[in-house]
């Protein structure tokens, strides 16, 4: 079912993009005024405007109906959670190597790193 809201959440948000790609400007109808172009009599004597504006609000609905109905199903899934819930319980048992286990260096003049400071004493 969210598969299918999803490809008719796409297939409006093209349909959106489309029809207001076709749409004049507010600056069209001047141009045609003075002869540039034709006067939008392929969707009547009044142009595409009324038309248009129609058709872009009902794609507009549904697409804001369809992004309202995703984000529904989305925090109502079922088995949802955190990503950690699905971690398995023998990784979360496994705990790192304690501190002590750590050797200690210590440098060639027999003093340890922390009574000499950070650095060891130069090499030749």
């Amino acid at each position: 079912m969210e598969s299918i809201v999803l490809v008719v959440h796409v297939l409006l948000a093209i349909g959106v993009i489309g029809v207001v790609l076709i749409q004049h400007g507010k600056g069209a109808d001047a141009g045609a005024a003075f002869g540039s172009g034709s006067s939008g009599t392929v969707f009547g004597a009044a142009g595409a405007g009324g038309f248009l504006v129609r058709l872009t609000t009902g794609l507009v609905a549904a697409f804001f109906a369809t992004s309202i109905t995703l984000f529904y199903m989305a925090a109502h899934r079922d088995g949802g959670g955190s990503l950690l819930d699905s971690v398995p319980a023998a990784v979360e048992q496994a705990a790192p190597a304690p501190v002590s286990d750590v050797p200690t260096v210590v440098p060639e003049g027999g003093e340890s790193a922390s009574d000499g400071g950070d650095l060891p004493p130069p090499t030749n």
